[in-house]
C-alpha cells in the first residue's frame, strides 16, 4: 500500500472530518495547542526525520507552528525511566496531547494521565499489551497506530528462511523489558519451531549487552531475528556491524535498519506512521475523542539491502535498485556481472538526464532548477543529485538546487 494511500485510508477510518477541504482546517482556535511527542530512541538523524514527518504532515492539516500549535519533542534514549520522567513532564506542562513512538512509551503515558488524550504508534500489539480494550472501540484515553507486531513476526521468519533454506538455527535478539517485544519474540519462538528451527533467545538490557550477545553466537548455519524496539533503534548501526562482521543472515521488523546498513526488513514505515499520528491529532484538537477513534494497522513492505552481497557470497542474489550496480560494486559490469549477483537497475543515470532533457524541452527558460531528495534514504538522495548535476550542463541548467 503506498504512503499515500495509507494515510488516505487511516484519515477516514478515523473519521470523515479528514475530508474537509484544507482551507477550513485552516480556521484553527485563538489558543495555541500544545503537542508533546515522546519519541522512543535516541536524538538521532533518523528519529529527527520521523519528528520532521509529523511536524510536516501538521502543517499540512493547516496547523502553523508557533501560531496555532506547539509541538513539543523529547527522547527517551530507549530507557523506561526515561520515558516515566517525559511523561510526567507533559502532565506538568498541561500538553492538549501526547504523542509516543513505542509500547513502552505509551504505557509510561498512560500510566502518567487518564485524561490528557495520548496517540501512540510504532506499538506491537495494543490489545494483548493492554493499551486499548479492542481495535475498533479502544476506550479510555488512548488511540493511534499498530505494527501488528505479533502478527507478522512469524512472517519474517519465513521470509529468512526462505531467502536461506539452508538455515538451522535462529537467535532472537530482543529487549527484555519491553512487554510488545517480548510478545512478538514468544510469537517467533512458535513459528520457528514449527519450522523445524533451533531457538537462541539473546535477551538484553541495555546497549552494553549488544556486543556480548553478539559473542554468544556460535556455529554454523545461524540466523538472527532483531525484535523492534527503541532500544535497537538507538544502537541500528552498531547490530548493523555486528551482524555483517559475522555474516549473520538478520531480519528486522523497520526499514530504517535497512537504510543503516541491515540485511533485510518487513514491517511498516515509520515516517508513515508519524504522519498518520499527526491525523490523529488533529482529529483530537478538532474535538474527537480517542476512545472513538479506532486503531489503524499500519501497511507492511519488504525492503531488501545491498548488505546481502556481503553476508553470502555463495547464495545468487537478484537485485532491484535505483543505484548504479556497477559504482556500488555489486557487479563488474552490467553485461557480465560475475559473482553471485544479478538484477535489474531501475533508475540509471541515462534515466535522470533524460527526466532533465524532458524538463528542459517543457520550460525551455528554465536556467536553475531545485531537486527534491529525500534525506532519510542518503544513497539514493546523492546518487540522484549526482547523476543530475552532470547532466545538467549538457541542458543550460545552473548546478542544481537540492531541497531536503
Amino acid at each position: 500500500m503506498k504512503r499515500r494511500e495509507f494515510i488516505t485510508l487511516m484519515g477516514v477510518a478515523a473519521a470523515p472530518s479528514f475530508l474537509w477541504p484544507l482551507a477550513a482546517r485552516a480556521q484553527q482556535t485563538d489558543r495555541v495547542r500544545r503537542v508533546g511527542v515522546l519519541m522512543g530512541p535516541a536524538n538521532n538523524a533518523l528519529g529527527q526525520s520521523w519528528a520532521r514527518a509529523f511536524r510536516e504532515e501538521l502543517a499540512r492539516l493547516g496547523w502553523t507552528e508557533g501560531r496555532t500549535i506547539a509541538v513539543d519533542v523529547r527522547w527517551g534514549e530507549g530507557r523506561s525511566e526515561r520515558y516515566t520522567e517525559i511523561a510526567a513532564e507533559f502532565v506538568r506542562l498541561k500538553v492538549d496531547v501526547i504523542v509516543t513512538s513505542s509500547t513502552p512509551a505509551a504505557a509510561a503515558a498512560m500510566k502518567a494521565t487518564s485524561t490528557i488524550p495520548i496517540v501512540f504508534m510504532s506499538t506491537g500489539d495494543p490489545v494483548g499489551t493492554g493499551l486499548v480494550t479492542s481495535l475498533a472501540r479502544p476506550g479510555a484515553n488512548a488511540t493511534g497506530l499498530s505494527n501488528q507486531t505479533s502478527d507478522i513476526g512469524g512472517k519474517r521468519v519465513a521470509l529468512l528462511r526462505e531467502l536461506f533454506p539452508s538455515l538451522r538455527r535462529l537467535a532472537i535478539l530482543v529487549h527484555a523489558d519491553n512487554v510488545a517485544a517480548m510478545l512478538d519474540m514468544h510469537e517467533v519462538q512458535a513459528v520457528a519451531s514449527t519450522l523445524g528451527l533451533e531457538v537462541a533467545t539473546l535477551e538484553i538490557r541495555s546497549a552494553e549487552d549488544i556486543a556480548p550477545a553478539f559473542e554468544a553466537l556460535k556455529g554454523p548455519a545461524l540466523g538472527l531475528y532483531v525484535v523492534a524496539d527503541p532500544l535497537m533503534n538507538s544502537n541500528a548501526v552498531r547490530i548493523n556491524t555486528l551482524a555483517l562482521i559475522a555474516h549473520l543472515p538478520t531480519i528486522y521488523g523497520f526499514r530504517e535498519y535497512v537504510e543503516t546498513g541491515g540485511l533485510i526488513s518487513y514491517g511498516s514505515d515509520n515516517s508513515d506512521q508519524f504522519r498518520g499520528a499527526a491525523h490523529y491529532v488533529d482529529k483530537i484538537l478538532r474535538g474527537a475523542k480517542p476512545s472513538d477513534l479506532p486503531v489503524i494497522a499500519a501497511p507492511t513492505s519488504t525492503v531488501a539491502s545491498l548488505a546481502a552481497k556481503v553476508t553470502t557470497a555463495t547464495i545468487p542474489i537478484v537485485f532491484g535498485i535505483g543505484e548504479d550496480p556497477v559504482r556500488l560494486g555489486l557487479v563488474a559490469s552490467l553485461a557480465r556481472p560475475g559473482g553471485n549477483a544479478t538484477g535489474i537497475n531501475y533508475f540509471s543515470q541515462e534515466v535522470d538526464a533524460k527526466r532533465l532533457g524532458l524538463l528542459h524541452e517543457l520550460v525551455p527558460k528554465a536556467v536553475r532548477i531545485a531537486v527534491l531528495l529525500n534525506p532519510a534514504n542518503v544513497t539514493i538522495a546523492e546518487t540522484t543529485l549526482r547523476d543530475v548535476q552532470e547532466a545538467a550542463p549538457r541542458h543550460r541548467a545552473a548546478n542544481p538546487c537540492p531541497q531536503r
